[in-house]
């Protein structure tokens, strides 16, 4: 008799789909890092020079982008200004990881007063919308590149804390948990040991995603005025600047536009894939 043989792979289809997403966030951030880490050498014009002979000229040999207001080369201040987009975004995705799963350790783990109190900041965050809590740090830290980082780490501090908790509380039932506590390990080696690797994917798959957000709200501040100041190029910032000359120059807008278009495409198909990737038993 014929051995019945189950064929457990994932469909080609869902491998495929996995694959491409992962591909194409990958070849999109590394483009957009590349970009940031040799701007200056890229860039065929300092960012900030000024020609007031070349006001709003559109896409040209000399400009491939065209000029802004005051005749600074929209390519070259793109270019570097990726380098400062981008470390907004990574360092307050950084400390906003830092501090949420810290918090969503000790509140999950712990239970009891300390996680009531904790829960109960989390959900009083939440019902903020992050924007505004974000509008309201930067108002108080000052508008700068720091401000800004301030102001996006405060805005996802909760949802992150909250999702750790919640994976927190599943894990701490498991036996293995229960095993580890019983032999006497200490709660600081278990919670690193045990507790924090098994929940690492969910981690890195929120972070991914976190991280074209915050390219969108670092740049939602910028155009309000409220993140990087000028001349210093920044894409938020570019963008606001140009929403006075949408009818004589679209040029203006549609630079920076597509760049924050393009970042948030790179990290949102990157979080797709690491989630495909880490869930298997994801239905497509």
């Amino acid at each position: 008799m014929s051995e019945l043989v189950l064929d457990t792979a994932p469909p080609r289809p869902r491998r495929a789909r996995r694959n491409l997403f992962l591909i194409l966030g990958i070849a999109v951030l590394a483009l957009l890092v590349g970009v940031a880490i040799l701007g200056p050498a890229l860039a065929p014009y300092d960012p900030t020079e000024q020609d007031l002979l070349a006001l709003l000229e559109g896409p040209s040999a000399a400009h491939w982008l065209g000029t802004d207001q005051v005749g600074r080369d929209i390519l070259s201040r793109l270019i570097v200004g990726a380098r400062l987009t981008l470390i907004i975004a990574l360092a307050s995705v950084a400390a906003s990881g830092v501090l949420g799963i810290a918090l969503g350790l000790v509140a999950g783990y712990f239970g009891g007063a300390i996680d009531r109190v904790a829960t109960a900041l989390i959900d009083l965050l939440l019902t903020i919308p992050s924007i505004v809590l974000a509008i309201a740090v930067v108002s108080v830290v000052g508008a700068s590149a720091t401000g800004l980082t301030v102001a996006i780490t405060a805005s996802f501090v909760p949802p992150l804390a909250r999702l750790v908790r919640g994976r927190v509380l599943e894990l701490r039932e498991e036996d293995y948990v229960s095993a580890a506590r019983t032999i006497g390990m200490s709660t600081s080696r278990l919670l690193v040991r045990h507790v924090l690797p098994n929940a690492v994917s969910v981690i890195v798959i929120e972070l991914s995603l976190l991280a074209g957000q915050a390219v969108l709200v670092g740049s939602a501040l910028g155009f309000l005025g409220l993140g990087v100041q000028p001349p210093d190029p920044e894409w938020g910032s570019m963008l606001g600047s140009s929403r006075e000359f949408l009818e004589v120059a679209p040029h203006l807008a549609m630079a920076p536009g597509l760049a924050i278009t393009l970042a948030v495409f790179g990290f949102n198909m990157l979080g797709d894939g690491l989630r495909d990737r880490f869930d298997p038993n994801l239905v497509l």
